[in-house]
């Protein structure tokens, strides 16, 4: 991220673009993080086995799947820009449909297709968000990826809050969906409007990134996946099936993981420009690592926050860096993306679906996360080191 080009060209529509980019990642975290708080409460409506919730997210996932493989197509054919409005639009508006599921066939087809939305729009605003940041003398990725675990933080907060206050899911979600749809229409005039092609970097280590193989961003994509999705996904059951913290109080997992995101992203631009990629992989590895094992190994819910919170800085760079990389592939970069996002929908086929498994046999949530994200975050490690 080193040696940027100068913002002799850059102009106060860059600026506004900018913004409106960050907006959109925003709103794509708040749809997230608007239902995952409430995910017991849906569990528990449901009548279902946490081995049966990890099955439906699981087959939820086909969505993204999907999404991973007709994402480029659409871009190619639709550009950035209306990706971006139109897919956030539609994506907010199925939100409310969560609360009104008699059943679980209903709900896996709610998520599958807010996942296959999810998946379109993640391709195009990395592409936009990358190639604006590819032009400032100080990049921006690590700042846009802030913005989506703001908006995770702002509506992960929130959810909690209506979860203590007993506010019904669907009033909840009715009141998420008239907010962020007005956010996304405020921005539709700001985004960029012609996709051009994204300059390389001039760092050593994020120029070999961005010309590894397909197949091997399909991989990075599903392992780096993993500490995020388990800590986002399993942190309320870890506080309140393992350490006995009611339903709404267990939320403060969640958000404890991530604040430590948010703060990490805000400054993770300026720390890749002060120790280079390498060093600021190796770093954020080692944090996510001692967060895990504070999480998961302490029984007391407040070292267990602050372990959620450790491994939120740390894991809070691999997906900014990855997608960075992706963006920048000199050949193809959407298909690039595609193969990074087809790596993180197979892995959220399978992540729920073993940590659910996992914890029902070993009576842990804790052990059962520990056990996915130890192997995953060494993965990470290593393919970065080649």
């Amino acid at each position: 991220m080193t040696d940027k080009v100068s913002q002799a060209n850059w102009t106060a529509s860059d600026d506004r673009a900018v913004r409106a980019v960050g907006l959109h990642f925003l709103v794509n975290g708040a749809v997230l993080a608007s239902w995952l708080p409430r995910l017991p409460e849906i569990r528990d409506s449901l009548d279902v086995s946490l081995t049966i919730i990890g099955q439906a997210i699981m087959v939820a996932g086909l969505g993204g799947l999907l999404g991973s493989a007709l994402g480029h197509r659409v871009i190619q054919r639709f550009g950035t820009r209306r990706v971006m409005v139109i897919g956030s639009v539609a994506l907010v508006l199925v939100l409310p449909a969560i609360a009104l599921a008699p059943g679980l066939l209903f709900l896996m087809a709610v998520l599958a297709t807010l996942a296959l939305l999810d998946v379109v729009i993640d391709i195009a605003m990395n592409m936009q968000g990358s190639a604006l940041s590819a032009r400032r003398a100080t990049p921006v990725m690590n700042r846009l990826h802030g913005m989506w675990s703001v908006g995770t933080l702002v509506s992960g907060a929130v959810a909690a809050a209506m979860a203590a206050m007993a506010v019904p899911l669907l009033w909840h979600l009715i009141a998420a969906t008239l907010v962020l749809a007005a956010t996304v229409m405020w921005t539709a005039g700001q985004l960029l409007r012609v996709d051009a092609p994204v300059a390389q970097s001039t760092d050593k280590h994020e120029a070999k990134a961005s010309g590894r193989p397909l197949w091997l961003f399909a991989l990075l994509g599903c392992v780096a996946l993993v500490p995020e999705m388990v800590a986002t996904d399993w942190s309320s059951f870890r506080l309140h099936d393992d350490l006995g913290v009611s339903l709404g109080p267990a939320s403060v997992g969640f958000v404890a993981f991530t604040c430590g995101m948010v703060a990490a992203r805000m400054a993770g631009d300026f720390v890749l420009l002060r120790f280079g990629a390498r060093r600021t992989l190796d770093g954020a590895c080692v944090l996510a690592v001692l967060g895990c094992l504070l999480q998961a190994l302490v029984p007391n819910p407040v070292v267990s926050t602050v372990g959620f919170a450790v491994s939120g800085v740390g894991v809070s760079v691999l997906f900014p860096a990855l997608y960075d990389a992706a963006a920048r592939r000199a050949n193809a970069p959407a298909a690039a993306l595609g193969a990074m996002t087809a790596g993180t929908r197979f892995g959220a086929l399978l992540i729920p679906f073993v940590v659910g498994m996992l914890a029902d046999k070993l009576n842990s949530v804790g052990l059962a996360m520990l056990i996915i994200v130890l192997p995953a975050l060494a993965t990470v490690w290593f393919c970065s080191q080649r």
